[in-house]
């Protein structure tokens, strides 16, 4: 019952605001629309000098005319209004998450208990606040301090908090959001009303939508082409007046039908649904949880044929974590992990935590008394490059290789080389070995590798078969990304990547003729996501970033790009059909209306009347009206599209012009028949 409820105040609202577009500044945007609009007014200014006794048709007919014309506007605007219509209900969830809240201005980032209490509506950009469990996060902003689980629900629709800490591409904070646990000092990155949540607010509004070239050359396609039928039909009323004088029967063409036949001929029928399927493209990537910046970039999309993802967080997990215990000869793997446990306890790392959880999960090693063993930690340094634990007389070591050799050796104990050789193999794979010592006495190495995201490779098939080349950045050693290329299944990698190498490669792709998507979420990836065609921020990212792309991934899923690229594409298809619907169907009007308007004059002309129309009054009636009403037809596929499908340029024309365009044709010829059959029936003409 919600759902009807929500439905009917939409197309209630929707009604309203088609009147509201009846404004001639509004009007005037789309020029084919706006001519329609002149004529409606035209024949309204006719049907008033009907009374005056001026009139070159009947009072009742050059109403029915005016009336058909104006609702022929109305239908226009309602197409766009119904489109319009779901960007202001998302709009509506977004300003429930843009709450005015109490925040703590710390006066200095090293002193928590230094602040001053004010409203969020207040803070501004370089503001520091303080924010604890269970508070709503005041401001957009970069974490300077601290490290806390955040519900992004209010903005995202994801249930499952994620974490955000100081330092690496995981810092950025979205104001409304809130704070699931611990604590968090921000550092401010928008003045009020430049937030995020403000910007995706305008965006999903449409308030910002600018038109993409596309959308501009095909306006100017029709423009001209309404030109056209405007200076044909400007003609025939000289040309009909004379052409009585001299066939001495007849009438002129009246200047009523001329403004209705230059509505039938004009190509008003894509006209009216262009605005809509533009706003409709973007409401279905906003559903799709994606912040376009411009319907350019939707468009972009859809001829996209390389992308470029960056490794860390984007196809891998973005932290290192142990997948495998491999011990040397002599030592059970158990051993070792009971050993790696132990010199991780104290190890706050995703890659020390990760240890802990993988000795668990092998040998449920868990349980330990740490007041009995009365341990010392040793913590890691970029000088030992080692870290570990001292408990009862016992000494655990954990770190690089070499430097786990160099301890062995410094205590007198050996280092096998089958501990070399296990070193060697996992290198090979592009994972990091942590070599393990207890005693002087080398037990084994963890092997620790980048996680590959579940679904990646099967997701970069679906991108593959769309003739899109998937490429890893990264600035792993060649051999490394490699392995991880191999594992993830992209076409390419770039190895040792830097901001300069991955700018260079876009503009080369760029430079063939390519169109390039990029995903990132790393300041270091903004310069490429600023030259990139279509630039997927993950909302994950740091501020740079969101900032550089043209589109935010709300979800930050490295592999949204291929519903990003379907949509594009469905947007293009979906204005290519019914272009082609609309041009054949203004020629299928032409072929049925021209002949019966000098049936008077030249009685010749009625062998074309192969549809047994009645009279001009009912053919050009019969006409207009079918042109309102295919409007309202063809508003539910406008908005909805026309259903993607993975084929070439050549085909999907073939099939377009198959259906579609034989629709076009078809479609005319049986509606104006059969409404001028009704009409003749009714005695209304």
């Amino acid at each position: 019952m919600k759902n009807k409820g929500s439905t009917s105040k939409a197309y209630l609202d929707a009604i309203g605001q088609s009147f509201k577009k009846l404004a001639p500044g509004i009007q005037l945007r789309n020029p084919v629309m706006f001519v329609v609009y002149i004529g409606a007014f035209l024949t309204t200014a006719l049907w008033i000098l009907t009374f005056a006794g001026i009139r070159d048709e009947s009072a009742g007919y050059t109403l029915a005319i005016a009336l058909i014309l104006w609702f022929t506007v109305l239908f226009a605007n309602f197409a766009e209004a119904i489109a319009e219509g779901r960007g202001r209900a998302q709009a509506d969830t977004l300003r429930k998450a843009r709450k005015d809240v109490g925040a703590r201005r710390l006066r200095s980032a090293s002193n928590i208990d230094d602040y001053e209490e004010m409203q969020s509506s207040a803070l501004k950009k370089g503001d520091i606040v303080y924010v604890k469990a269970g508070e709503q996060i005041p401001i957009d902003g970069e974490v300077v301090d601290g490290a806390a689980s955040v519900d992004e629900s209010a903005i995202t629709g994801e249930s499952a908090p994620v974490i955000r800490e100081s330092g690496g591409d995981r810092s950025a904070v979205t104001g409304g959001t809130t704070l699931v646990s611990d604590w968090l000092i921000i550092r401010g990155t928008a003045d009020p009303g430049e937030s995020f949540l403000d910007k995706m607010i305008a965006m999903v509004e449409g308030a910002s939508r600018k038109k993409t070239p596309n959308e501009i050359a095909l306006q100017i396609l029709l423009v001209t082409l309404t030109i056209i039928f405007l200076v044909v039909c400007a003609t025939l009323l000289p040309f009909s007046d004379f052409a009585s004088r001299q066939a001495g029967a007849g009438r002129a063409v009246s200047l009523t039908n001329v403004v209705a036949l230059l509505v039938c001929l004009a190509p008003t029928t894509i006209g009216a649904l262009l605005s809509s399927i533009g706003i409709a493209g973007m409401s279905r990537l906003n559903q799709a949880n994606v912040l376009a910046m411009s319907g350019r970039a939707i468009e972009a999309a859809g001829d996209v044929d390389v992308l470029l993802l960056d490794k860390t967080g984007t196809i891998t997990l973005g932290n290192r974590q142990a997948s495998e215990f491999l011990p040397v000869e002599g030592v059970s793997e158990q051993e070792l992990a009971d050993a790696a446990q132990l010199s991780s306890l104290a190890d706050e790392t995703a890659e020390g935590r990760s240890i802990v959880i993988l000795a668990k999960e092998r040998f449920n090693i868990r349980g330990r008394d740490m007041s009995a063993l009365n341990a010392d930690f040793i913590e890691f340094t970029a000088k030992t490059r080692m870290s570990g634990i001292d408990y009862q007389g016992n000494e655990i070591r954990k770190g690089a290789a070499d430097a786990v050799k160099n301890y062995v050796l410094g205590k007198g104990g050996t280092y096998p080389a089958s501990c070399d050789s296990i070193v060697k193999e996992i290198a090979g794979k592009g994972g990091t070995p942590l070599v393990v010592a207890k005693n002087g006495m080398v037990l084994g190495v963890i092997y620790l590798k980048d996680i590959v995201k579940n679904g990646v490779k099967e997701r970069f098939e679906d991108l593959r078969k769309m003739g899109i080349k998937t490429i890893m950045i990264t600035g792993d050693n060649p051999m490394t990304a490699a392995a991880i290329a191999a594992e993830a299944g992209v076409d390419d990698f770039l190895a040792e990547a830097t901001p300069d190498a991955k700018l260079k490669l876009i503009r080369d792709y760029q430079a063939k003729g390519h169109l390039v998507a990029m995903t990132g979420d790393g300041t270091n990836d903004a310069p490429a996501l600023a030259q990139a065609d279509v630039a997927v921020a993950m909302n994950s990212g740091t501020q740079a970033a969101k900032e550089a792309g043209n589109m935010v991934d709300l979800d930050s899923s490295p592999t949204k790009l291929i519903d990003i690229v379907r949509i594009g594409k469905q947007l293009l298809m979906t204005r290519g059909a019914l272009t082609t619907f609309s041009v054949t169907n203004d020629i299928a009007k032409y072929f049925a209306i021209i002949p019966i308007l000098f049936f008077g004059i030249y009685p010749q002309l009625s062998v074309l009347n192969f549809m047994g129309l009645t009279s001009t009054a009912s053919a050009i009636l019969s006409a207009i009206i079918y042109n309102a009403l295919i409007i309202v037809a063809l508003i539910p596929l406008s908005l909805r599209g026309v259903k993607y499908r993975e084929t070439s340029a050549g085909n999907l024309l073939k099939r377009n012009l198959q259906i579609y365009g034989l629709g076009g044709i078809v479609a005319p010829f049986i509606a104006i028949k059969l409404i001028d059959m009704l009409l003749t029936v009714s005695h209304i003409v």
